[in-house]
């Protein structure tokens, strides 16, 4: 009997140890504001924050930011700006909503001279103090990072948004997709009628923009033609509005741009696009709109694809800011964290895109 009320004793005892411990935790947390739900690991890698940006270190501020009149430190003034044609959309429409909620943050978009726009010629007229910030389809290059530094500041880029790059094609081609190992075929001349990727005997007309036109090529060229040059073949047209005009009238053509910009048009067909045969992903949201339907009805971006990644040509839309401790600095800075608000995510989204966050 005696061992048994020793045992019971030291249960009660240990209960109540654990009690007051538990106690004295919660009251330490309450009056240290502590959010124990809100806790991350010490040891959190960086890539795994959404925010981290890898080339500068440096990371998105005011992240919390839900309405675009919550943002703060957002400079008066009339601020230019311009880069990637990708980023008309965004100019259109989410732009414009700003505008209407921070009247004191006017934007100018600047039309550059003597060359057509695009991601690098933005950040080339940012670096020449030209724009206040840039807005691209692509990473910042190192050649661009070390003029800037030459000219005694750094350059930050801020991701806001996902795009992807869509491929399409006459809507009488009848071929059920393309793998990306085709697409560089077609586009280095390699393979040049449709019958040898599964379409009918008819010749390919590769249509694309200059290489120097931006962002949009820029990726192509990287992840589908690997380093390779255009072949002999390929047609070039300077805007996505000729090479749409080419499209619609040669039925074995085929051209590339921002799905934004090729998706919902009523005289081209977007096209199933895989990293393997038969592994289509279709940049549109099925059933496929046929022409006769349009435009009362148009295809919609299959946002769903691009954001998980599953969709193989994928990319960041970024605001490029001019760290120079001035007002364009904040300018840029303070336009990156109004497309981050959650109003301007779900703009960014209206407008076509696939928000970050």
């Amino acid at each position: 009997m005696t061992q048994k009320n020793d045992t019971t004793a030291m249960i009660g005892a240990f209960l109540v140890t654990v009690a007051l411990v538990g106690t004295g935790f919660w009251w330490l947390t309450q009056r240290s504001g502590v959010n124990l739900t809100n806790l991350q690991p010490a040891n959190t890698s960086p890539n795994s924050n959404p925010n981290f940006n890898r080339q500068t270190g440096n990371q998105s501020t005011q992240a919390g930011s839900n309405l675009f009149s919550e943002v703060q430190n957002v400079p008066s003034g009339v601020f230019n700006y311009g880069g990637s044609t990708s980023w008309a959309p965004i100019r259109l429409a989410v732009d414009s909503a700003l505008q209407v909620a921070r009247p004191e943050f006017r934007l100018r978009y600047i039309e550059p001279v003597g060359s057509a726009p695009g991601s690098g010629t933005g950040i080339r007229m940012l670096i020449r103090d030209q724009l206040a910030f840039a807005q691209s389809s692509r990473p910042i290059l190192d050649s661009e990072f070390q003029q800037a530094e030459q000219r005694g500041y750094k350059l930050k880029q801020v991701p806001v948004a996902i795009d992807g790059l869509a491929v399409a094609v006459n809507p009488s081609l009848n071929i059920r997709g393309l793998t990306l190992d085709q697409l560089r075929a077609i586009y280095t001349s390699q393979v040049t009628n449709w019958q040898e990727v599964g379409g009918p005997n008819l010749p390919i007309q590769p249509i694309t923009r200059p290489v120097t036109a931006g962002g949009t090529i820029e990726l192509f060229v990287e992840e589908v033609l690997r380093g390779s040059p255009f072949g002999r073949t390929v047609q070039t047209v300077p805007t996505t509005t000729n090479a749409l005009r080419e499209l619609a009238k040669n039925p074995g053509g085929i051209y590339f741009a921002s799905a934004q910009e090729v998706v919902p048009q009523c005289t081209v067909k977007p096209l199933p696009v895989g990293r393997r045969p038969g592994e289509w992903v279709l940049p549109y949201q099925e059933p496929l709109i046929a022409p006769t339907q349009c435009p009362s009805q148009r295809n919609q971006l299959n946002l769903a694809a691009f954001q998980s990644g599953q969709y193989p040509l994928t990319r960041s839309l970024y605001v490029v800011i001019k760290q120079n401790g001035g007002v364009e600095e904040k300018a840029g800075e303070a336009y990156a964290n109004l497309l981050l608000t959650g109003e301007g995510q779900e703009a960014i989204t209206k407008a076509g895109f696939v928000k970050v966050r």
